[in-house]
């Protein structure tokens, strides 16, 4: 979120946690997570979903390049990154998909984001 790129498509109040379409557009939605657990670290994965409100693909591409760029920067900028309980080892982005609305209303971007970790 402190990505000055991402922030510019999308306010700060419209990341959040939930479930289904948004009611507030444009918005990024934390969705869907999985965690690997083996005996000295862990590989977390989890969904983002970039919704945006236009014809096309356009800004939802955008915003997606944004939050690509911010992981690569935050995550090895200064090697490992030190989070609340945990050090991440590695973080990027692993998949990026775009999906079409069949009305033409909204644009929806899903990044898939991988992270190895170790607790504290």
């Amino acid at each position: 979120m402190a990505s000055p790129e991402l922030m510019a498509l999308v306010q700060a109040d419209h990341v959040l946690d939930a479930n289904g379409r948004p009611e507030i557009m444009p918005a990024v939605y934390i969705g869907e997570g999985q965690t690997i657990f083996r005996r000295w670290d862990a590989t977390t994965h989890a969904t983002l979903h970039v919704w945006f409100q236009e014809p096309g693909l356009i800004q939802c591409k955008e915003a997606v390049s944004a939050i690509i760029a911010a992981l690569r920067i935050d995550a090895q900028a200064d090697g490992v990154l030190q989070i609340d309980g945990f050090t991440v080892h590695d973080m990027q982005a692993t998949q990026t998909r775009y999906l079409r609305d069949p009305h033409g209303s909204y644009s929806h971007g899903a990044v898939t984001v991988a992270a190895i970790v170790k607790a504290n």
